[in-house]
């Protein structure tokens, strides 16, 4: 995975993009689809990551050609049909996080994140971008990360922590849809043994100074293992 240490501070132009979280109810609790990225890919090689890419043209709407948010539902059903062979219903989606990298990242995507049931039908990936698939609860892909046998980038990592509250498909897209969109425009700094990822809501992320006293809004990315900390409110 790239190391964000290294990232320079040269702002490149985001591309919108979208990721479709397709979720599904197991006896043992709520998995989500994962994808294993390619190694060799540019952005998140190697990474396991929820079905998604960038919005092509074509997702565009010619009766709203400036509305971002329907090319992205249009873009997260093609590249699941892409990625794994599923057809997901657009009408099924719910939008729920919208993620900004750094100015500084090498690639910038503008993401919706949608959150859907699973379709029927069997996962199909095409051994090209796409290497591996499996059924994961997310508790189970966050403890993997863990034990370094996954590599997961923030935004999926954020993503499954927040699934793993739920035990059911129907409370995590009921509670998706209650709420509003939250927007991650994220803000990082290197620390001693790694990086650390704020949001707007912390009180270091203006100054981009994780010694800030006050609210807390972060992902610690530590060599000593991934913590996520978020004050109340």
């Amino acid at each position: 995975m790239t190391d964000m240490r290294t990232w320079n501070a040269e702002e490149t132009v985001p591309t919108p993009a979208a990721t479709v979280i397709l979720l599904r109810d197991s006896p043992a609790g709520i998995e989500t689809l994962m994808l294993h990225r390619n190694t060799k890919l540019a952005f998140a090689g190697g990474a396991w990551v929820f079905p998604g890419g960038k919005v092509e043209p074509e997702d565009f709407d010619p009766a709203h050609p400036d509305d971002t948010q329907i090319a992205a539902r249009n873009a997260a059903v093609r590249e699941a049909m892409e990625e794994a062979d599923l057809a997901v219903d657009v009408d099924a989606l719910v939008p729920f996080a919208h993620w900004m990298p750094p100015a500084s990242a090498p690639k910038r995507f503008a993401t919706w994140f949608f959150l859907a049931p699973t379709p029927a039908g069997a996962v199909t990936i095409d051994g090209s971008e796409i290497h591996d698939h499996a059924w994961m609860r997310p508790e189970t892909a966050l403890q993997r990360r863990d034990a370094l046998e996954v590599e997961l980038i923030p935004p999926t990592w954020v993503t499954l922590h927040w699934l793993s509250q739920f035990a059911t498909m129907a409370e995590a897209v009921a509670a998706a849809s209650a709420a509003d969109v939250e927007y991650f425009v994220t803000h990082f700094m290197p620390v001693e043994g790694g990086v650390v990822s704020m949001w707007a809501q912390d009180a270091g992320y203006d100054t981009s100074d994780p010694d800030v006293p006050g609210p807390r809004h972060r992902l610690w990315m530590l060599d000593s293992g991934w913590r996520y900390e978020r004050s109340p409110g």
